[in-house]
């Protein structure tokens, strides 16, 4: 009875190994979803509609955005790990859903590392670190000079707790030796204008979203936060070159598949967006959106990914940032 049986699982699988080989050939056979963990109109959304209408021609299927916003990412994100992995949901991830958020929450309902299949990395970004036009600091020195000199710290601004904005800051603080006092706002705008208008003295914000105030002067840019300068603003000093040894931070947009998505269908999406990316029309989307990329594969991106959760979770500990 036993040896029926075995022969039996055994005769199972074979026959439907066809059928699986098959449906990845085939693939896709029906409208494909992407899901960004964010609300419309940011550049999470506005990449992810550039990139699904190039899909369609390609995959010749419908390809479906969908907003699911909330916590940082981790609503949208947690949405996707715990989908079908056919091939047919992915996720328009970021460094607040698969790095920052990992480190920083004490209770994720999913496992950045294990729940998902890095599908490729789209691009990065760099934050700058800006001052209001009216305050007197003219340089990163100045701002730790001050940081240092006043009771409870400097104030900071950033788009909210757990962003790359946010992070900045923790990071500067920490390397720059530098007493920081975080105050989250409801996005990037309203901090913006509380910049601008002189309510906080400082904040840490993308460079696409600051250069536009930065060209009008209402508020100056010191420095960049990637360890390269940012070809956004290239006149804007890395804040390594500032005298803040050490200091490398970058938001980045991805896309991932829930785990368990057959390997063929990864490999084939990746080289898919490796042409869509290459071509001039979503290079210069890409480009004004300020975001850069390097070609890479699921393999150098799920190393990039672990590389980020590591580097977070120490920054978390380190610095003792409290969610």
């Amino acid at each position: 009875m036993k040896i029926q049986r075995r022969h039996l699982v055994t005769l199972l699988a074979l026959a439907a190994a066809p059928f699986t080989l098959q449906a990845q050939d085939t693939w896709p056979s029906k409208p494909v979803r992407i899901v960004v963990p964010f609300a419309a109109g940011g550049t999470s959304d506005i990449l992810a509609r550039a990139l699904g209408e190039k899909l369609q021609s390609v995959l010749k299927q419908t390809v479906l955005i969908e907003n699911k916003a909330g916590a940082g990412g981790v609503i949208g994100a947690d949405s996707v790990a715990k989908s079908a992995p056919d091939g047919y949901t992915f996720l328009l991830g970021t460094i607040a859903s698969h790095a920052i958020n990992p480190a920083l929450q004490p209770k994720m309902p999913y496992d950045a590392g294990k729940d998902f299949a890095p599908v490729i990395l789209l691009g990065s970004i760099s934050n700058v670190l800006l001052v209001g036009a009216g305050q007197p600091y003219k340089s990163v020195q100045d701002v730790i000079a001050a940081a240092k000199a006043q009771p409870g710290g400097l104030p900071f601004a950033s788009a909210g707790q757990g962003s790359s904005q946010h992070m900045s800051g923790e990071t500067f603080r920490l390397l720059a030796k530098a007493e920081l006092t975080h105050v989250p706002y409801k996005g990037s705008a309203p901090a913006v204008q509380d910049v601008i208008g002189g309510q906080i003295p400082m904040s840490f914000e993308t460079v696409t979203v600051a250069l536009p105030h930065v060209q009008s002067g209402r508020v100056r840019a010191l420095a960049v936060t990637s360890a390269k300068r940012s070809p956004v603003m290239p006149d804007v000093p890395t804040l390594q070159e500032a005298g803040v040894p050490g200091f490398d931070v970058a938001s980045w947009q991805a896309l991932y598949a829930p785990a368990g998505t057959p390997p063929a269908i990864v490999q084939r999406m990746n080289a898919e967006v490796e042409k869509i990316i290459a071509t001039p029309e979503m290079k210069a989307k890409m480009e004004g959106l300020g975001l850069e990329h390097t070609p890479n594969s699921p393999q150098q991106f799920a190393e990039f990914g672990r590389q980020e959760i590591t580097k977070w979770t120490r920054i978390v500990k380190e610095g003792n940032v409290k969610p």
